[in-house]
């Protein structure tokens, strides 16, 4: 049995006090002083590990998201569709994540290393599932063969994002089910 190191259990301290502080008092207000503090950490501990609080915010929300967010596949790309969507929504949908994740995406506007960061650990693994989901429904005949899948993977998460992000009105698996509805009469292939 191997025991955690004292290097991992401040990490993960670290990052549980991050998600703390960030759901108590809000992104803005966060800082790398606050975290130290609660966490019994030193600021130079941390800032040896991440650069900004956005990249500690980035490692902490992702160490929430363990559980994959893959794809079943059952042979029913929609209802598959549903189902992963349906979990990425729940995660949004509830603190610590959903709030945090709105932050960071903010943060990500203004600080190129926190994007490329989001981009290249969460946004783009994300998507390529989708694609790979997307291409093997296509192979087995369920979408026109000339649907251009990675337009179809931002088709399937804009309106999420613009709903999580510009209105920021609550996503629902009943809102799920509408964009999905709406999007695979046109994405169905000709009979």
């Amino acid at each position: 049995m191997t025991t955690p190191s004292r290097g991992s259990d401040r990490t993960e301290a670290i990052m549980r006090t991050t998600l703390e502080l960030g759901q108590e008092i809000g992104y803005a207000k966060l800082s790398i002083e606050a975290i130290a503090a609660r966490a019994g950490a030193g600021k130079h501990t941390i800032y040896r590990r991440w650069p900004s609080k956005g990249a500690l915010l980035l490692d902490s929300l992702l160490s929430l998201h363990e559980s994959s967010l893959d794809y079943p596949d059952t042979g029913d790309l929609v209802a598959d569709l549903r189902t992963q969507i349906h979990a990425a929504v729940d995660l949004l949908g509830k603190p610590p994540f959903g709030p945090l994740y709105r932050a960071l995406v903010g943060e990500a506007q203004s600080n190129p290393l926190v994007a490329a960061a989001l981009n290249e650990r969460f946004i783009t693994p994300q998507a390529a599932l989708t694609v790979a989901r997307l291409t093997t429904a296509r192979d087995q005949g369920q979408l026109s063969p000339a649907f251009d899948l990675t337009l179809a993977m931002a088709i399937l998460s804009g309106p999420l994002y613009f709903q999580l992000l510009i209105t920021q009105e609550p996503l629902t698996h009943d809102y799920v089910d509408r964009v999905l509805n709406a999007l695979f009469s046109g994405m169905a292939k000709p009979s």
